[in-house]
């Protein structure tokens, strides 16, 4: 994967936690910068599909029980 340089403001008190927190545990800072974003990125990925699964019409329990045949019936 081809990498590129991006540029962001933020606290120099996050800075200064990043760094202490990266060099504290050998980890390159661009690495854990970079996990954060993908991170952030799958949280809003599961935000969405949450969303859209409590759209969802739902099912009475014995209808799904009897679907996975756990509901005691041949």
């Amino acid at each position: 994967m081809a990498t590129v340089q991006i540029s962001a403001r933020i606290d120099s008190g996050l800075k200064a936690a990043i760094e202490d927190y990266c060099r504290s545990r050998g980890i390159i800072m661009n690495h854990f910068i970079q996990e954060a974003l993908l991170d952030r990125f799958e949280e809003l990925e599961d935000i969405e599909d949450v969303q859209r699964i409590r759209r969802e019409p739902t099912r009475p329990l014995a209808e799904v029980l009897a679907e996975l045949k756990l509901d005691g019936k041949l």
